[in-house]
């Protein structure tokens, strides 16, 4: 208990019987989580989450199986024409890394502005600004991604890369998108790229009160790409990619064409995968689905 209250302390953050949670970055970047009693039934617990110090680049992930070689040239050609992606997956899918690689396919003459929760996304650019959320502390107001989303565009960013769409940011990035900013790059927590639409629409909704219809219309015209990543034992690979087209208002439904489906074959020997490319439900060129919200 001591020593997690002077890591608190030493961090400029505080823990107790008050505020039993702590969430802070140690100097040398790791993640640090703790949760003391009573809220910590057996006792403290305390989590260090240490960054791998490798920056792996789109070629490294091609390499360990992540991305498939075919798909290279195609996610290259995204970042190009300046499409707007969201990757998606579970928790520890690789969404952060696969994000950093593609950051590195920006170039260098563009001006990024980089925003996150807690600093993660290891980047280097020649013309990268980095914006970084704060908790409230003692005598110190919170400072939200809101906050710094609507202050982004006073820096004249040529792109924005926001690092994981929680809850009512998203409708400040669907403005953003909206009015014609391109080259964004973005997370978000779902099992899959139709679930991840639906997330996305969620957590727009959590902070205004707009027609279903009319978000989802403003999201089909705004959101080019959504990359999904799953986890299997021992592996992390992007399963499922899917360009949006538009939302058909009439049918209530999205248009997606053709994308990547990529899934574990159960009769291959262990750790290979069958990897297919087609659009959903093996429809020929476009594909309607309905997308619920969650």
């Amino acid at each position: 208990m001591v020593a997690v209250k002077n890591i608190a302390r030493r961090l400029g953050d505080d823990i107790s019987e008050q505020k039993p949670i702590l969430d802070s970055r140690l100097p040398d970047g790791s993640r640090v989580a703790a949760v003391i009693p009573p809220c910590s039934i057996h006792g403290v617990t305390l989590t260090i989450r240490k960054f791998n110090g490798r920056h792996f680049t789109i070629e490294d992930l091609v390499k360990c199986g992540s991305v498939d070689a075919t798909l290279v040239e195609r996610l290259n050609e995204y970042v190009e024409r300046r499409q707007n992606i969201l990757i998606s997956g579970g928790t520890g899918t690789g969404k952060t890394t696969l994000l950093n690689a593609l950051g590195k396919l920006i170039s260098d003459d563009d001006r990024i502005l980089l925003i996150e929760d807690t600093s993660e996304i290891q980047l280097e650019k020649p013309n990268l600004v980095r914006f970084e959320a704060r908790q409230a502390q003692a005598g110190l107001p919170a400072v939200a991604i809101r906050d710094l989303l609507k202050a982004s565009l006073r820096h004249r960013p040529d792109r924005i890369i926001l690092g994981e769409i929680r809850g009512g940011e998203a409708f400040d990035l669907l403005r953003l998108l909206n009015t014609g900013h391109s080259g964004t790059l973005s997370t978000v927590r779902a099992s899959s790229a139709q679930q991840a639409i639906s997330r996305f629409t969620s957590c727009v909704l959590q902070s205004v009160e707009l027609p279903y219809r009319a978000i989802k219309t403003n999201i089909g015209d705004s959101l080019n790409v959504i990359i999904q990543l799953e986890r299997r034992p021992g592996r992390r690979y992007v399963s499922q990619i899917l360009e949006v087209r538009a939302f058909n208002a009439a049918r209530d439904q999205y248009e997606f064409q053709s994308g990547l489906r990529r899934e574990i074959d159960p009769t291959l020997s262990k750790g290979r995968i069958a990897m297919t490319q087609s659009s959903l439900q093996d429809a020929p060129t476009t594909a309607f689905v309905r997308v619920k919200s969650l």
